[in-house]
């Protein structure tokens, strides 16, 4: 057989016909804000943990809160764009920034962790991209009502496990928002699409749910495999 035949035809692979070519530039927007927004988050927890130029805390949390509600203040449009573009970069880094306490922690446990985190995150998050954009339209969305009453139930887990201090709970806490977060993939890009259908281009705000998305999983991956690396070094001992 010809290997030119057995090559894969990526242009059929990735045509997704139940998506309108104005939402899929619309998505082709989304990922690149969201690869950008990923580059200078990495800057903001480079800044923290090797610079300490910028630390981690509530100034920082303060922040990138304050960016976000302005961003989501400014309104789309081809005038404000580059100030929102603008907006989401220094919510971005100090996004990262916020960062830089979990990853020294991991890094002061085992620094192979980190690079196992990225690459598990980003093989997590490409998996249920992917559904999404291959399913058909609204098949997730249902999973709205659901994800809600689970980050429900999770924070107000934590906040009980502030005076339990339980670490089976602390831990079950991780797992379950893993899949939680990736239910939230699933529901965000089908709702994502949805909205570009009926006319929302704001492609800003749309890659922030995208952004937020992987950070939590990228979070939540790291600590539980901060912990399994921690309990392994305990058992050695």
């Amino acid at each position: 057989m010809n290997i030119l035949d057995q090559k894969i035809n990526f242009d059929v692979l990735l045509k997704f016909s139940h998506i309108t070519p104005s939402t899929q530039q619309h998505l082709k927007k989304v990922y690149a804000s969201f690869a950008l927004c990923l580059f200078v988050a990495a800057a903001g927890a480079y800044v923290h943990v090797i610079t300490h130029f910028i630390q981690a805390g509530l100034l920082s949390a303060l922040g990138s809160l304050i960016l976000m509600i302005w961003l989501m203040a400014t309104p789309h449009s081809h005038e404000t764009e580059q100030k929102r573009l603008g907006l989401l970069a220094g919510f971005a880094f100090l996004t990262g920034v916020g960062l830089g306490s979990a990853l020294e922690f991991c890094i002061a446990i085992n620094p192979s962790i980190l690079p196992t985190t990225f690459k598990g995150t980003a093989m997590i998050f490409t998996c249920f991209t992917l559904s999404a954009l291959y399913a058909r339209r609204r098949s997730y969305l249902f999973l709205g009502g659901i994800l809600m009453l689970a980050l429900s139930l999770l924070l107000l887990s934590s906040l009980g496990n502030v005076f339990f201090g339980s670490i089976w709970l602390f831990q079950a806490n991780l797992y379950v928002g893993l899949v939680v977060m990736c239910g939230f993939v699933l529901f965000d890009i089908q709702l994502i699409i949805e909205k570009a259908e009926n006319g929302d281009q704001d492609y800003i705000w749309h890659c922030i749910d995208l952004f937020l998305d992987f950070i939590t999983l990228f979070r939540k991956f790291m600590m539980i495999l901060a912990m399994n690396e921690k309990d392994k070094k305990k058992e050695k001992k």
